[in-house]
């Protein structure tokens, strides 16, 4: 990500916030919903990224955030997770590596959309309660948790893997965190122990991923070989940015390139349920004996 130092972003196009500006910037006050986000001097302190090309305008990304919210209104936001996260991936087009820059995430969470991680993450009494939703790691933090799950869960331009994946929170709050997940195959063979009905319940699905994760790293690319992603179609599909707009009533078609072995993820999905049988459920004995 080219980024352009003590230069502020344009207005409407996306920039960069340290690390320590989005720090400075959580109060207590602002964790308990009393008082906002000072947006606009937050965005003074920020870095203008990228260049002039399309990727790096806000409409879009905007009016998908209010979408979200007008869409699932202030009853269902856990439920916009699986919604919305294969929709901000197509929207929101970066290389892994600008990914990995969490100035990104905090100048969304912070001078673009405060009003969707306030809206996401505050409980009954109006308190958002982590800092880690505006500014933490790339797992926690509002808006980068969710573009990774659906880079890590896609099976190249198919969304629906990672739709799966983004509607069960224990897959968000902890498989995600697992270093198995970047392996394709294994992150498809997870979600096809749930499609199996292998595996039932968020308790099942974390304890499948940890039981798979602990064996998993010594022998993963001997059982289940990968095939590199087509970096050549993903560029294009970077810079084909802007050309139509994101589907609000069907899942969009991701980058076309390459769709993980299915071989692989059927050879670790066998793999997986048969560590699953033995792995520790929490309170499945409880349900047992009940």
């Amino acid at each position: 990500m080219n980024t352009t130092a003590m230069t502020a972003p344009e207005p409407g196009r996306l920039g960069r916030l340290s690390d320590a500006v989005a720090a400075r910037a959580i109060t207590p006050s602002v964790l308990r919903g009393v008082e906002t986000v000072p947006s606009a001097a937050l965005l003074r302190q920020a870095e203008a990224v990228g260049d002039d090309g399309e990727r790096w305008t806000t409409g879009a990304v905007v009016e998908l955030l209010k979408e979200t919210r007008a869409r699932f209104g202030d009853t269902r936001p856990t439920e916009s997770d699986a919604w919305l996260a294969p929709r901000l991936h197509w929207t929101l087009r970066l290389t892994r590596a600008e990914a990995a820059d969490s100035g990104l995430w905090n100048f969304l969470a912070l001078c673009l959309s405060p009003e969707y991680v306030q809206w996401r993450w505050r409980s009954k009494d109006g308190a958002v309660g982590q800092v880690a939703r505006f500014t933490g790691p790339w797992a926690t933090q509002a808006f980068s948790r969710l573009w990774w799950a659906a880079e890590l869960f896609r099976d190249g331009e198919n969304y629906a893997p990672a739709e799966l994946a983004c509607s069960d929170q224990d897959v968000l709050n902890t498989v995600l965190r697992q270093r198995m997940i970047q392996h394709r195959p294994a992150a498809q063979a997870l979600l096809r122990l749930r499609t199996r009905g292998s595996v039932r319940t968020g308790r099942d699905m974390n304890a499948a991923a940890k039981a798979a994760n602990a064996a998993f790293m010594l022998v993963h690319e001997a059982l289940a070989p990968d095939e590199p992603p087509d970096a050549e179609v993903y560029a294009e599909w970077l810079d084909a940015a802007g050309q139509s707009a994101v589907r609000h009533d069907a899942l969009p078609r991701g980058p076309r390139d390459g769709s993980v072995p299915s071989a692989s993820a059927e050879t670790l999905a066998d793999w997986f349920a048969e560590l699953f049988e033995s792995a520790p459920v929490r309170g499945k004995e409880r349900e047992g004996e009940g």
